[in-house]
């Protein structure tokens, strides 16, 4: 007759939560196994190693967790049902009020998860690199929808609006932390949007004056 295996001692999802918010506050590489181990249940060693196998392998799954959660903030970018300005918008405003709340760490982790890494940790640092790449080509698929569309202006000011936007998206982190509030950052994001604008066609103005 076959053994029935132990059942685990703790609640996988809330564990999960539990890594989210401490490798969010703290990085990749000053978090401990020790308070890893504490934060989610106070969990033994072994248990920890039979559910996650790494500290690696558990941030991979805390990164899944991230984006199918807080991380939908950027879901508008690859929506196109929606106008390309109103996707840069949404997405902007709502990663604002998202990484400004006082309900979890401010900022974002796949920005500030895994910099400076050592050597050995540079496939972490890869994983959010990868990321934010994708991030960066989803801004500039709507800028380039946009011009496709006839809504922006093919020039020299359109070429450089992804990087702007996603320079700008990036940066919330810093920000944030250092205490600029959500308000603040819509204001910005209003003023930002004024760059689209001056590069509108008359369609994308009349686009924009609708929302």
């Amino acid at each position: 007759m076959a053994r029935t295996g132990r059942p685990r001692e703790f609640d996988r999802d809330k564990a999960i939560d539990a890594a989210t918010a401490l490798f969010w506050a703290q990085g990749y590489e000053p978090t401990s196994l020790t308070q890893l181990k504490s934060c989610m249940g106070n969990i033994s060693p072994a248990s920890f190693y039979a559910a996650f196998g790494s500290k690696e392998a558990l941030f991979r799954e805390v990164v899944q967790h991230y984006l199918a959660t807080y991380g939908q903030v950027m879901a508008p970018l690859w929506d196109e049902s929606l106008s390309s300005r109103d996707a840069i918008e949404r997405t902007l405003r709502g990663s604002a009020r998202m990484q400004a709340a006082r309900t979890h760490p401010c900022g974002c982790l796949v920005v500030s998860g895994a910099s400076n890494c050592s050597p050995e940790n540079e496939p972490v640092q890869a994983l959010l690199g990868g990321e934010r790449q994708r991030t960066r080509a989803g801004i500039r698929a709507c800028v380039e929808r946009a011009v496709a569309h006839g809504e922006l202006q093919d020039c020299a000011a359109t070429k450089v609006l992804p990087d702007i936007l996603a320079t700008f998206l990036h940066g919330m982190t810093c920000e944030v932390r250092d205490g600029v509030t959500s308000t603040q950052l819509d204001a910005a994001v209003t003023s930002l949007l004024t760059l689209w604008d001056a590069n509108a066609t008359m369609s994308g103005r009349t686009q924009s004056d609708r929302h």
